[in-house]
């Protein structure tokens, strides 16, 4: 009996990792760094620019996905930087852009 809840996780997080990128993301690039990472260099470039407070949302559990807003931006329809583990196998994470933001998307480039 304890076996089915582990399975129905199994399958939910699998069928989510399988996922090339959310619907609304275009893509931006790949990175061998590390999910935090990236994401943590996106929120302080960011911050360090517009002098404004930026918000990082872990999507899935130890920061293994999150959406990094734009400054001035909220979740959860803000526009925002996506950093996900990458599904190609040739890197670590894969970094898209949601949203208009003028040319935040551009500047994500920078920490890949």
């Amino acid at each position: 009996m304890k076996a089915l809840p582990l399975l129905v996780v199994t399958v939910v997080v699998s069928a989510c990792a399988s996922q090339p990128m959310p619907p609304s993301a275009q893509s931006v690039g790949e990175s061998q760094q590390s999910v935090p990472a990236v994401a943590q260099c996106i929120a302080q470039k960011w911050a360090n620019q517009s002098q404004q407070q930026v918000i990082s949302q872990g999507m899935v559990a130890n920061n293994q996905a999150m959406d990094v807003y734009v400054p001035g931006q909220q979740p959860p329809n803000g526009a925002a930087a996506v950093v996900r583990p990458s599904w190609t196998g040739n890197t670590k994470t894969w970094v898209g852009f949601r949203g208009a933001g003028g040319n935040a998307g551009g500047n994500v480039s920078g920490c890949l």
